[in-house]
């Protein structure tokens, strides 16, 4: 490999990192929190203003990503490719499905537009997907990552959004443990957090039971 090569590669890991880290700042509640108390008239719009900021901040990584050519790693061919496509499209007919299950106005941020404070947390709830995994856009997002020709700046793509999905989704679940508690916990031995196991997974009745369950929000 050419030293200009592992320069380029090196650039793009550095460029995800900044994104990743810019992304976490303003996902944290401590960001939500200083705009709450210095412009708390700006806080119904925080939602949307963090998607238009990571949308456009993550434009110049995927043009530094996809600028040039790569020397392919590996391709898909012949059964193979019609296996990792299929799979690819069946993530993503699962991605518009299980939006469904979401509020999009309220993820998108636009709900929050004509509020004047913040709503109430929501309520513990499990889709159809959650029954079978718990953070479900992560693996649909996974399966659609590790279904590409690969080439090195590709390569090193996957696996900095690999390690920040698996590291955002442990931060993320300390989050909803301390909202719902041992429900959650509950929840969490029973139900993979990344990619589906067959042999582990909730039932629709299970998960209707978890839901009723009461009350028992505990940080500890």
């Amino acid at each position: 490999m050419k030293s200009g090569d592992v320069i380029k590669l090196v650039e793009i890991a550095a460029a995800w990192g900044a994104y990743f880290a810019l992304h976490s700042l303003l996902a944290a509640d401590g960001a939500k929190t200083w705009v709450a108390r210095h412009w708390p008239r700006l806080l119904p719009g925080y939602r949307a203003a963090f998607n238009l900021i990571s949308l456009v901040a993550l434009l110049p990584v995927l043009w530094l990503v996809y600028s040039g050519n790569g020397h392919w790693l590996w391709r898909w061919h012949g059964a193979l490719w019609w296996l990792v496509n299929g799979a690819a499209l069946a993530a993503l007919l699962a991605f518009f499905a299980s939006t469904r299950a979401y509020d999009m106005g309220e993820f998108l941020g636009l709900r929050q537009l004509g509020q004047s404070q913040r709503a109430n947390a929501e309520a513990f709830t499990l889709s159809t997907f959650h029954r079978y995994v718990r953070h479900p856009w992560y693996c649909f997002g996974l399966v659609l990552l590790w279904t590409r020709d690969m080439n090195g700046p590709l390569l090193v793509s996957a696996l900095a959004i690999t390690l920040y999905l698996v590291i955002g989704s442990r931060l993320e679940e300390r989050k909803l443990i301390s909202q719902y508690g041992r429900r959650y916990r509950d929840y969490m031995s029973k139900v993979p957090g990344l990619v589906p196991l067959p042999w582990k997974h909730l039932t629709a009745a299970e998960a209707k039971a978890l839901i009723s369950s009461p009350d028992e929000n505990s940080a500890g």
